[in-house]
């Protein structure tokens, strides 16, 4: 069993596995785990040289692709879970196709690969303890409209986090970070139906994401739970301890926004907007179950 004082973060030579590998905030996360001569291998959907193709929804492609990459790395010292999509939708509209999509891709994506990485991680190296560090969302404790599927998926990482940290945290470091809005591919999907995030909330950088994972991982002692910025860090808390005094501040401003005409043409909308105003604004429906998504990175 490793001990339980400070022990050296990963470093040169050390193995570390990424998943979501080609997305906007894991790319430039395993560039620099690189240049600082650490061992990366990644799992997204397509394969390159150091990426190995896996459907992370698909619990054989796991076992396949997790098992190769421990090969490749001579074992592992820390898995990183940034894949993640994100597809609006309506709280009270069916599950399938989308909104299952989205909690197996965020969620259940993320318990597979760590399920599949688990005996390589309680191996360790040196006495060291192996890490795992989920890259979740500031909504799994700020409701917004149209992602509730993103944000039960996000919520239900940090669950599954903090019981792994409970049951494996002998030998385990276990840490959740809540990035904010980040610009990245994943919201490509929502500014198609005119729901985009842009301008409606507050702003992170895809550094500030890109520089806390690595601080994480390589803490002596990495936190239990962070943010990525000061900003951040007060969100996260306000969520987290005054959840009705936020929700309130969020629904009166998403009333007045829909007063103001913002969710019109966006047919997922229009039911919302017919019940704070009382007026139309377009035909409801749900979101294209056709349209693609990809396995890309969170945010």
């Amino acid at each position: 069993m490793a001990g339980t004082g400070a022990e050296p973060g990963i470093t040169a030579g050390d193995r570390v596995l990424v998943t979501g590998a080609a997305g906007g905030l894991a790319a430039p996360a395993v560039t620099r785990l690189r240049a600082r001569g650490v061992q990366v291998v990644g799992l997204d959907l397509q394969a390159d040289e150091h990426t190995i193709a896996c459907d992370i929804t698909d619990d054989a492609a796991v076992t396949r692709a997790v098992d190769e990459a421990v090969e490749r790395l001579g074992g592992l010292d820390a898995v990183v879970h940034y894949a993640g999509i994100g597809v609006p939708n309506d709280a009270g509209a069916p599950l399938a196709p989308d909104a299952l999509r989205v909690i197996d891709v965020n969620l259940l994506g993320a318990w597979r690969v760590t399920a599949a990485a688990l005996p390589a991680l309680l191996e360790g190296r040196g006495g060291r303890k192996g890490r795992v560090v989920f890259v979740a969302s500031e909504l799994a404790y700020l409701s917004l409209p149209f992602v509730s599927a993103y944000s039960v998926a996000k919520r239900g990482m940090t669950a599954y986090a903090d019981a792994l940290r409970l049951e494996y945290g002998t030998d385990l470091h276990v840490t959740t970070v809540y990035p904010g809005y980040v610009r990245t591919p994943i919201h490509a999907a929502a500014r198609e139906v005119g729901l985009a995030l842009e301008g409606q909330v507050r702003r992170e950088e895809v550094e500030d994401v890109v520089a806390t994972v690595l601080r994480v991982l390589t803490a002596g002692r990495p936190p239990r739970d962070t943010a990525c910025t000061r900003g951040g860090a007060v969100e996260l808390w306000a969520g987290r301890h005054l959840p009705g005094l936020l929700g309130s501040a969020v629904a009166r401003r998403i009333r007045r926004r829909a007063a103001a005409g913002h969710f019109d043409g966006s047919p997922i909308a229009a039911g919302l907007v017919r019940r704070l105003t009382r007026r139309s604004a377009g035909t409801e429906s749900t979101t294209d179950p056709t349209t693609p998504v990809r396995e890309r990175s969170a945010s």
